[in-house]
């Protein structure tokens, strides 16, 4: 485990390259929080939380809107722009598909009729919108909750062994040698 949160924290820019970017240099100062870098249970638990729900929420700029909600809820920003690739070009037409199943069930849509090739756009929409953006409203906000209690119950669990390890180990140095 070590080794893969090395290599993402290898693969993400700096702090300093963000704040130096000419289009971030309006939010710069916000940026260069340490706070929002840190690896502490509640910033990871709401950067978890944000990623997931933007994930879900819209197909573009995802990071983007992460990285903003990280500062105003002063969450850990690469966890959130990390959850935002839950989907991504590969996964999101499975996303899509689940998320129009989920709409429909309930909804109690119908199956949309065939429509012709050159029905465009808004026909599409018409016929898949309202159950997939539900679907994916759903995914966004109980995704996002379920990953911020997922992320405080595995830190909670982390710590319980840990502690337990401590305790059994001073436990054994305490008892003498029998002999």
């Amino acid at each position: 485990m070590p080794r893969l949160v090395q290599h993402f924290k290898n693969a993400l820019p700096s702090r300093e390259y963000l704040a130096a970017h000419p289009w971030l240099k309006p939010v710069a100062h916000h940026l260069l929080d340490p706070q929002l870098w840190r690896l502490q249970h509640e910033a990871v638990a709401r950067g978890v939380a944000i990623g997931v729900f933007w994930a879900f929420a819209i197909p573009f700029a995802q990071f983007a809107v992460a990285t903003l909600h990280s500062i105003w809820w002063r969450a850990n920003i690469p966890v959130a722009v990390g959850m935002t690739l839950a989907t991504n070009p590969f996964t999101i037409g499975f996303w899509l598909w689940l998320a129009y199943q989920l709409g429909s069930l309930l909804l109690g849509a119908p199956q949309p009729a065939p429509r012709p090739e050159d029905a465009g756009l808004m026909a599409w929409l018409g016929s898949f919108g309202a159950p997939t953006l539900l679907g994916m409203g759903i995914f966004a906000v109980a995704g996002a909750g379920i990953a911020y209690l997922g992320v405080k119950l595995v830190w909670r669990l982390n710590i319980a062994v840990k502690r337990w390890q401590r305790q059994k180990t001073s436990r054994a140095k305490s008892i003498p040698p029998i002999g």
